[in-house]
């Protein structure tokens, strides 16, 4: 049994989640991988996870930051230079979940943090989680990463994973809160730095400790730098990447919802339904006491068959309004409500 450590020193999250994939796809089974790395600020979802209920996806474009959605599940996380993120991969024979999060606990012991494995997926250090998990599996091996919190910047952690309560009836995983804290709470001088040696160490030392017969574990194992050029090198590796950038992804693969919403203009009422599915609007119902029912039809006509997203939906409604005169200034209110509901 082999010992691999690759350690990423680039911080854009669709690299790292590439890696990751190519890491599960590509590398030999019939290994135990360490993968370490960081990211920039973002906010990762689970695989079956709607961003517009789970973050504020305008907010985020704003402060440019990153939205990603993984392979596995799990809910939603934010991700900034204060986390540390571990990947372990293992033979699905030889997977050991618990061996795991011991090596975690262990290498925080290095640096005089006790924590503890809390259920199946976290760690805490007494009443406040430290760390999430989530896996996969297939047929020859097993994935199983997770976040440590080090240094995140807590306020922004409440900023973009608070979304306004937009009136989605959703289906998929809803994320659950949890009392946070972060590693320097416990020690001042933890980063990501000497906590990557800590988890590095406490992986060879585990698995040196293990019978494996055979197998010698005595020797250091070296860490494999990964950065832009192996990417480069690596053909699946950017085709993964390509996938975690593309909009299709991170937002096309959320889970059916809809969104309702109501309000009232000088000119009559808007009681708005709209069925999403692969981020794309299917279906416009719109109740109304207006009187002018061409302009109830046209809305419908417009909206659907767009992507759930607001500067498509208002460049759509600005194009109607240049080719409906008489009717500019009753889209333009229906524009500007109807994208503030999106952004919240």
């Amino acid at each position: 049994m082999k010992l691999r450590i690759l350690k990423s020193a680039v911080t854009n999250p669709w690299f790292n989640l590439a890696t990751e994939d190519w890491i599960f796809n590509t590398l030999d089974p019939e290994s135990h991988t360490l993968f370490l790395w960081r990211n920039s600020e973002t906010v990762v979802i689970g695989r079956s996870q709607n961003p517009w209920v789970e973050c504020k996806i305008d907010k985020m474009e704003a402060d440019e930051v990153f939205l990603a959605r993984r392979q596995s599940g799990g809910g939603a996380v934010f991700h900034d230079l204060g986390n540390t993120n571990f990947t372990f991969l293992s033979p699905k024979a030889d997977y050991d979940q618990d061996a795991n999060f011991t090596i975690i606990v262990n290498a925080l012991k290095k640096l005089g943090i006790d924590a503890e494995q809390s259920g199946r997926n976290d760690m805490q250090v007494g009443d406040k989680k430290i760390s999430g998990s989530a896996f996969k599996h297939a047929s020859d091996r097993s994935f199983h990463h997770g976040t440590l919190l080090v240094n995140a910047n807590m306020q922004k952690l409440g900023d973009y994973l608070n979304p306004h309560p937009l009136k989605l009836q959703a289906k998929g995983i809803k994320s659950v809160r949890s009392r946070v804290a972060n590693l320097v709470e416990f020690n001042e001088d933890i980063n990501h730095e000497t906590l990557s040696d800590a988890i590095i160490e406490a992986f060879c030392e585990y698995y040196r400790d293990k019978d494996y017969g055979d197998t010698d574990y005595s020797g250091t194992v070296p860490v494999e730098e990964l950065d832009r050029d192996t990417l480069a090198k690596e053909p699946s590796l950017n085709a993964y990447y390509e996938q975690m950038a593309d909009w299709n992804w991170r937002f096309g693969k959320t889970p059916q919802f809809s969104h309702h919403v109501e309000t009232r203009f000088d000119w009559g009422i808007i009681d708005l339904h709209m069925d999403v599915q692969q981020a794309v609007i299917t279906d416009v119902v719109i109740f109304s006491d207006a009187l002018n029912v061409e302009l109830i039809d046209l809305l419908k006509e417009t909206l659907t068959g767009l992507k759930y997203n607001n500067g498509e939906i208002k460049g759509a409604l600005a194009e109607l309004a240049k080719t409906q005169l008489e009717l500019v200034a009753q889209i333009n209110d229906f524009e500007g409500w109807l994208v503030g509901e999106m952004e919240g």
